[in-house]
């Protein structure tokens, strides 16, 4: 799971270039606080949906709106890169298209878990980048402290997100990340098992969110950030904030060690915020 993170981070940082380049954006003002209260509504409407779907048994019609939802995603992360390489012509987009459709039937015909981690590091790199450069870091600071205190409410108290994870995994629907406990383990033939069963799980997973937030916090910092940067790609603020992030993760991992289900975003959020804090005031020191 850290060397999930982590390639999530850095590839974050990577894909915002090409980002930047294309204009790709989620909030037309970075500079906005009412950009994180937006971006929350949206994810109470669309886990309500997703909630009123599982409680219908509606399945196929989960599996389509998430498949659609993988779709765009893959379409605006190779629009970014794509462009990059061949511009904004004709032949770009329709290599765009196909590359979209290729990963998003890939995800679905074939989820065995390393193709499920190795494309939703792209999809979670990708969203990442998106939003990073979307936002300055004090609305970014803003948006991590809401989520972190919103997932430990779904988790802890009112467990909607425990139903929605249970559903999402019964449909084998990837967008989290499957870390196996054995060697012949497959995603495909095992699952997991329910999340309360007691048992022994075939695999560890994460949410695809849990990795891509505090990746967020690290586009930003790297982005609206002036100063020194480690090796010319990354500043102190942006660095500090992916240790803060492996730190936060190490104390979610040990509490997940109980086996019971763990809300990940406080602990990664606020060890994201904090190592960032950390960094900043390094190269505020470094004048």
């Amino acid at each position: 799971m850290p060397i999930l993170l982590l390639a999530v981070e850095i590839g974050s940082i990577l894909i915002s270039l090409p980002v930047q380049a294309a204009g790709i954006t989620a909030f037309e003002d970075p500079t906005s606080l009412a950009n994180p209260f937006i971006f929350i509504a949206i994810l109470l409407v669309f886990t309500g949906f997703l909630l009123l779907l599982i409680k219908f048994n509606l399945k196929k019609v989960i599996a389509a709106v998430i498949g659609i939802s993988i779709f765009l995603t893959f379409a605006y992360i190779f629009a970014a890169l794509v462009s990059a390489v061949m511009g904004d012509t004709d032949l770009a987009l329709l290599v765009i298209v196909i590359l979209s459709v290729l990963a998003t039937v890939l995800l679905y015909k074939y989820p065995e878990w390393y193709v499920i981690d190795c494309l939703g590091i792209l999809i979670a790199a990708g969203v990442a980048s998106i939003f990073g450069v979307s936002l300055e870091v004090l609305p970014v600071i803003i948006l991590l402290t809401l989520l972190a205190v919103y997932d430990a409410i779904s988790v802890y108290k009112t467990k909607h997100m425990i139903t929605l994870a249970e559903g999402v995994i019964d449909l084998k629907t990837p967008i989290l990340f499957v870390v196996p406990k054995r060697r012949d383990y497959s995603f495909i033939r095992d699952g997991i098992g329910k999340l309360d069963d007691g048992g022994e799980r075939g695999a560890f997973i994460i949410g695809m969110g849990d990795l891509i937030m505090p990746s967020i916090l690290v586009v930003s910092a790297n982005v609206y950030l002036k100063g020194w940067r480690v090796a010319g790609i990354i500043n102190i603020p942006a660095l500090g904030a992916i240790i803060g992030s492996l730190a936060g993760l190490s104390v979610l991992l040990y509490f997940v060690s109980s086996g019971k289900p763990q809300a990940g975003l406080p602990p990664l959020n606020g060890g994201t915020i904090l190592g960032f804090l950390l960094g900043w005031a390094v190269m505020m020191s470094m004048g």
